[in-house]
């Protein structure tokens, strides 16, 4: 209970300061979420991007897609509390809420997410391109969660930087956006 108290004024305090203008994110109502579990409580430290990991176009249904991602990560295969992801970025550029961001995400693979906010990017980027309005959303989004929780955007990883079992976000968003460096200096110029 404690915890919780806290979690909740430290979020008013970061919610109060925030510089940034606010972002358009689609609640999770949009995308019919299903109440969580009991989960983990965290405070967001770091920023780590992953792929959703399977094929989705632009003018999909993302919401539908988010929720078959929820309904699948709580079923019986894997019994997650929530969705794993804070947020989702469509390949039109929209960004719908996922977790609630204090809360400790979720991973198929060894790395401890605990202290990572993670956003994910739906598709699969070991085949296909990353859209530009993808891209513009996830350097925007992620200058927003810097600036809005505190966190330096040297700290900004991809889930294949955390573990050695996986391939994820796809050599397509890793190689030419995340290990070169790309996303971090966006991130700087709009967090100046």
């Amino acid at each position: 209970m404690k915890n919780n108290i806290f979690l909740l004024a430290f979020s008013f305090i970061l919610f109060g300061c925030s510089t940034t203008e606010e972002m358009k994110i689609n609640p999770r109502s949009l995308w019919n979420a299903a109440e969580p579990k009991p989960f983990e409580n965290h405070i967001p430290e770091r920023i780590t991007i992953h792929h959703e990991g399977t094929r989705f176009e632009k003018g999909g249904d993302a919401p539908k897609h988010i929720k078959n991602v929820q309904t699948w990560g709580m079923g019986k295969d894997r019994n997650w509390a929530d969705i794993p992801y804070h947020f989702l970025i469509d390949p039109d550029g929209n960004i719908f809420e996922g977790r609630n961001v204090f809360t400790t995400g979720e991973t198929a693979t060894e790395y401890d997410p605990t202290g990572h906010l993670l956003i994910t990017l739906m598709g699969n980027f070991e085949e296909q391109e990353v859209s530009e309005e993808q891209l513009n959303a996830l350097i925007n989004l992620t200058a927003y969660c810097c600036e809005k929780y505190n966190i330096s955007s040297e700290t900004i990883a991809s889930h294949r930087d955390h573990s050695a079992q996986t391939v994820c976000p796809g050599k397509n968003l890793y190689f030419n956006y995340i290990k070169n460096g790309y996303l971090k200096d966006k991130v700087k110029e709009l967090i100046k």
